[in-house]
């Protein structure tokens, strides 16, 4: 239960820092939700599933993965706008999946 908790933490810190921008812009409210609630969802899988991967790269590789169908669509629309998407996701995905899995090793040693 615990390692769910800190991933949903983690999850809800980097949708902050991800939504913020993007309310700044202007954006719709179902495009901030939707980054909200991706982060949270990602956050969940880096935290239970017990892929033998770095924490880093479980996090790089489950953010794209889940970002993927919404990439899609955005990409028919708005083809340049994936690119800071990208580079949030990658930024974002690497360092959650670094920090879940140091505070899970804290949790797992104790």
């Amino acid at each position: 239960m615990k390692k769910i908790q800190t991933g949903i933490l983690f999850g809800i810190i980097a949708g902050i820092i991800d939504v913020v921008p993007m309310i700044l812009q202007g954006l719709s409210w179902d495009a901030n939700v939707s980054a909200f609630v991706m982060w949270i969802v990602v956050s969940f899988f880096i935290s239970t599933t017990e892929l033998k991967l770095k924490g880093c790269v479980k996090g790089i590789l489950f953010s794209f993965l889940v970002l993927a169908p919404c990439a899609i669509i955005i990409g028919a629309k708005e083809p340049v706008s994936l690119v800071p998407i990208a580079i949030m996701t990658l930024i974002l995905g690497g360092a959650m999946g670094y920090g879940i899995e140091r505070v899970n090793k804290k949790i797992s040693s104790h």
